[in-house]
């Protein structure tokens, strides 16, 4: 039988864990690691072991045993899939979760699935990633000036956490915006979900948020007050899932367009200039 998960510390590319990174088991665990991480990159090691949600915890171990049949042959990651990019980006870009047989199988946000496939030639199209593709973890792909984050840390059954497996995984998201709130001047919302997960986490951050809180909406724009009182401006974008990408509703301009907007908006070079 196949291991349900990668085991920390193992020698995958890109794991930030060791075995003796601190695990957390429930909400309180989840609140007090998140809270005394000393550093980004220990938050990001914790995220990736976190075993708070049984039913979230399940779920990725079961896909990871059963594998889809292209990938039968392929080790599965299996566990949490932490944040990703530069440790003090302009652009944050904030997902929804990771795929089963997306992030949950390469350990790497939006890699390895269709979604990514068009998230990551967009952001290379604009001058946000090094690379149009993003295949495995050790694809050699950086992000440039940007981060992504999840609110949701692990693949959910039907693509769908419970309300509370998202309050469970929240001290995850908002501790890590304390720790880049410094260098944020645009994120990218992708999804309604997303924008939903996003504000509560804004707001305990430090983040001065107008009210009443503003719909979602493709291009939908908010200036925000960052904890060091400077600007940032939030942007929703239609998340490029399969859904939206077969019926049209999202195309290649308008990811690019949102792209560019949060580029040009955080001061980073065009494509040209890199």
């Amino acid at each position: 039988m196949n291991a349900p998960y990668v085991p920390p510390g193992s020698g995958w590319p890109g794991d930030p864990a060791t075995p003796d990174t601190p695990v957390a088991h429930d909400a309180g665990d989840v609140r007090r690691l998140a809270a005394d991480a000393p550093s980004l990159g220990e938050l990001v090691a914790r995220q990736s072991v976190c075993r708070a949600c049984p039913r979230l915890v399940e779920w990725r171990e079961k896909v990871a045993v059963e594998r889809r049949r292209a990938f039968a042959d392929q080790e599965y990651w299996g566990r949490p899939v932490p944040s990703w990019g530069a440790p003090d980006p302009r652009v944050l870009i904030v997902g929804l979760a990771p795929a089963a047989h997306g992030g949950n199988r390469t350990g790497r946000i939006f890699t390895g699935d269709r979604s990514g496939e068009w998230l990551f030639a967009s952001l290379h199209r604009v001058g946000l990633a090094a690379a149009p593709t993003s295949t495995h973890a050790a694809d050699g792909q950086r992000l440039l000036g940007t981060r992504v984050v999840a609110p949701v840390r692990c693949a959910p059954p039907a693509n769908k956490p419970t309300p509370s497996e998202r309050a469970t995984c929240a001290p995850w998201l908002v501790r890590e915006l304390e720790y880049i709130s410094g260098s944020i001047r645009s994120i990218v919302v992708l999804g309604g979900y997303g924008w939903q997960a996003l504000w509560p986490a804004l707001k305990e951050a430090g983040y001065v948020m107008p009210t009443p809180r503003a719909k979602f909406g493709h291009g939908a724009e908010v200036e925000l007050k960052a904890p060091d009182g400077g600007a940032a401006l939030l942007i929703g974008c239609y998340h490029p899932s399969q859904q939206n990408t077969f019926t049209g509703r999202v195309t290649e301009p308008m990811l690019d367009t949102v792209f560019t907007r949060a580029r040009t908006y955080a001061d980073l070079p065009e494509p040209d200039a890199l």
